[in-house]
């Protein structure tokens, strides 16, 4: 059998990895104890949880249905083995490691993978900056004293600079020096930084944007003393074949809106149908940074960071109008037991029609559903929890109504240059995606890990989505009853008036 050229040259790494926990950590984890079982050892930093250590938080970390196929195999207790917990917070000094830990990595790390980052868009400025910028400024300082260190991996995204149109694979100038934004937050009061946060955004729709953008910064200014490599996908989204194809764990982006809309809760969004979804699965981005993590390893490079933008298949484009309309097809199909209403509505490329129809199918029904509640003794939640929908919805749409072109050709060039082997174990975004059926199991799985509705319920589901279209039939034919009722009383009053004048 063909060996494998990346597998190989991962055998005997030691790699440190922040974010673990996360879902690209998850991934990356189970990916590399499954596909590189010679691996030295994987580190992962792990911050105290209610005086519960790290390394009692393992087995529960383990118990996820990502790592069925690693426990399946007949040597998982060896691999598992390979796993170790190390405590650390990256928003502290040296990751506040203890002396011990750190003497141990500095010896033995060869890979960092640094994943950890808030990835909300509406934190504010202070706390992000501190976490993103600050955090990674922390296990930089942490790289320079790993003596084996071969790569530093940083993710960043494909969207940290929307000022550009178009995003080549280099490092941009920040808009703002990062070494000087991390000490005005320390210093500011709250207030001070909340009035000047929309002057610093300017260009940017929200401050995680902003702050990935600071980053890159940062982190090209290590690159004389660590070997860098940043990786930039684009909107990260469920597993496309591995470890669980469908697999997800979260409400972000795409996902959100699915499970939104599937249950009656997401009527309306603004959204250019027209426009590429620059969307990839996470198993092809993770894939994806252990290539570059590679190509950088073999060929050693010091001068500079290495960039590489994780982006859509440019030969296979999908609009975002196709992607809603094939999920909108498996909802139907496979509906949630518990829905607030009929799945309906679509996305409207009108800003206004939008408006318009989120006051009639979003706020208004909202009100009735609250109202009813506390006619019935009940507390109200809808117009509460609509408000945070629609908060949700406008952070998004910036992304579904305009387009960027994303270069991403070194890894293209990276997997055309690989074995057979290699192109089976580390597929990559150059594979040819077959959509609809990656449609079909992204609905599957976002029912199942994130609803946790298991298959066997989707009989019960489509009988309740029966009852739901009958109801909201009654309700269309309500409406329409009571706009015409309107129509006939303003049209009456006007020719009484019109006759009393005359």
């Amino acid at each position: 059998m063909e060996d494998s050229q990346v597998v190989s040259w991962y055998k005997d790494q030691h790699i440190f990895v922040t974010g673990a926990t996360g879902f690209m950590g998850k991934i990356l984890i189970e990916k590399l104890l499954r596909s590189c079982p010679d691996v030295g050892g994987i580190y992962i930093l792990v911050r105290q949880k209610k005086g519960q250590k790290p390394s009692k938080r393992l087995p529960e970390y383990l118990q996820n249905e990502i790592f069925d196929k690693v426990r399946a195999l007949p040597d998982s207790i060896n691999r598992f083995q390979k796993l170790h917990c190390i405590c650390g917070d990256i928003t502290e000094t040296n990751c506040a490691l203890s002396d011990r830990d750190l003497t141990t990595i500095s010896e033995k790390i060869t890979i960092v993978f640094h994943m950890a980052a808030c990835v909300r868009f509406d934190q504010p400025l202070k706390d992000i900056v501190m976490m993103n910028v600050g955090g990674t400024r922390n296990i930089l300082d942490v790289a320079t004293k790993l003596k084996q260190l071969k790569v530093f991996l940083h993710v960043s995204t494909s969207y940290c600079h929307l000022d550009l149109p178009e995003l080549e694979e280099k490092i941009y100038p920040a808009k703002h020096d990062p070494w000087k934004m991390l000490d005005a937050v320390q210093w500011m009061d709250e207030e001070m930084l909340n009035s000047l946060t929309p002057v610093l955004l300017k260009g940017y729709p929200n401050t995680y944007a902003y702050a990935k953008c600071l980053t890159e910064q940062l982190v090209s200014d290590y690159s004389e003393k660590v070997p860098i490599v940043i990786a930039r996908p684009s909107i990260v989204v469920a597993a496309y074949k591995e470890p669980i194809p469908g697999w997800v764990d979260n409400l972000n982006g795409p996902t959100g809106i699915l499970i939104g809309a599937g249950k009656g809760v997401i009527r309306t969004m603004h959204c250019n149908t027209q426009l590429v979804a620059d969307i990839v699965p996470v198993d092809m981005v993770i894939n994806s940074m252990l290539l570059a993590a590679w190509e950088q390893g073999v060929r050693q490079l010091k001068a500079g960071a290495e960039v590489y933008n994780i982006t859509a298949n440019r030969d296979q484009p999908v609009s975002w109008g196709e992607a809603l309309e094939i999920g909108r097809k498996y909802v139907f199909q496979y509906p949630y037991s518990t829905c607030l209403w009929y799945p309906g509505g679509s996305p409207k490329s009108n800003y206004m029609v939008h408006v318009v129809a989120a006051f009639f199918f979003h706020l208004l029904p909202a009100y009735f559903i609250d109202v009813m509640m506390s006619l019935t003794g009940n507390k109200p939640f809808m117009v509460r929890t609509q408000k945070r929908i629609q908060h949700g919805l406008n952070l998004l749409q910036y992304y579904t109504t305009r387009t960027w072109i994303f270069h991403n050709d070194r890894i293209k060039k990276i997997y055309d240059s690989l074995s057979e082997k290699d192109k089976e174990i580390f597929y990559t975004n150059r594979e040819l995606l077959k959509f609809d059926e990656f449609m079909l199991n992204y609905i599957l799985g976002a029912r199942k890990y994130c609803v946790k509705e298991e298959y066997d319920t989707v009989p019960y589901a489509r009988k309740v989505l029966k009852r739901l279209y009958y109801l909201d039939m009654l309700k269309n034919i309500l409406l329409f009853a009571l706009v015409l009722w309107i129509a006939h009383v303003l049209a009456t009053t006007f020719l009484v008036k019109s006759n009393f004048t005359s």
